[in-house]
């Protein structure tokens, strides 16, 4: 299976080197064409000069940014790729661009999964990333074997943007954990407690959680190196709005993390990890 990437951020590299150290990896390419041509030296592959470069590859996972970058690379790869082809894809959109990608491949005889990720940086370097999934079933099975070279798990959540929906669901818990461990290590900083005694004290219980070991200590020692960004976070938080307000709930935690990401970003901290929250709470 000969394989492609596009989208060689925090995420997508270390994905992409996880492909190439089981031999799948073809070609990758990024908006950043330097970044393409040292990783690819570095793995062994070819950097895409055109999307051309991508006509023999079974499968091409895209790992990108925005609504209309998946819907600007899947309509370059429907002119080149072979049908029977597939596109896998790792952003965060709306329900809506997946089931217009989609759509869009469909027409040329290619397939599509929408496969959103979560685990964060350290999850795509150690190939722990959970891939929620949405698409044909079968069309899956066909691009298992590229999705287990970083995934620890993969599910079917159903039919085409079922994996975005997933992953909207996936951002609220997210940014209601963040506000809350931001605001308790907050106080806890006001309180005058030892940190060395306070985090593992508080992973050990009910309020453990990936957030506070992950980013806890990094965070109180005033460091937000991403990670995950904070305006990848609230991009992705207006995705997820829309979904909830079409559905009809209450979005308390939503629109709290909706402010203060704002916030932050308005304050400059757009591409510090999304840990920079506990500025805010600082007060």
């Amino acid at each position: 299976m000969k394989s492609g990437f596009i989208g060689l951020g925090a995420m997508g590299a270390p994905m992409a080197g996880h492909l190439a150290a089981r031999g799948l990896l073809s070609v990758i390419d990024n908006r950043t064409r330097n970044k393409a041509d040292a990783l690819a030296a570095t793995l062994g592959v070819r950097a895409a000069a055109t999307h051309a470069d991508f006509a023999g590859c079974d499968v091409v996972a895209l790992c990108v940014s925005m609504d209309a970058d998946v819907l600007q690379q899947a309509k370059a790869l429907a002119e080149v790729l072979a049908p029977g082809a597939v596109v896998v894809d790792h952003s965060t959109v709306s329900v809506d661009t997946a089931r217009k990608a989609q759509a869009l491949l469909a027409e040329r005889g290619i397939g599509f999964i929408d496969a959103p990720v979560s685990g964060g940086v350290e999850g795509a370097r150690n190939g722990k990333l959970s891939v929620m999934a949405g698409g044909d079933a079968a069309t899956l099975e066909k691009v298992r074997p590229v999705l287990e070279a970083y995934a620890a798990r993969i599910t079917h959540m159903g039919g085409t943007g079922a994996g975005q929906a997933t992953k909207a669901v996936n951002q609220v818990l997210v940014a209601g954990i963040n506000e809350a461990v931001c605001e308790g290590l907050a106080l806890g900083e006001k309180l005058g407690l030892d940190p060395e005694k306070l985090l593992p004290t508080l992973m050990a219980g009910a309020a453990g959680n990936w957030f506070l070991e992950k980013r806890g200590a990094t965070m109180l020692a005033r460091q937000y190196t991403p990670g995950f960004k904070c305006g990848h976070l609230l991009k992705d938080l207006h995705i997820a709005r829309g979904m909830a307000r079409e559905a009809g709930i209450r979005t308390t935690v939503i629109d709290q993390a909706l402010a203060d990401y704002d916030e932050l970003v308005q304050r400059g901290e757009c591409d510090s990890d999304t840990s920079a929250l506990i500025i805010l709470k600082r007060g």
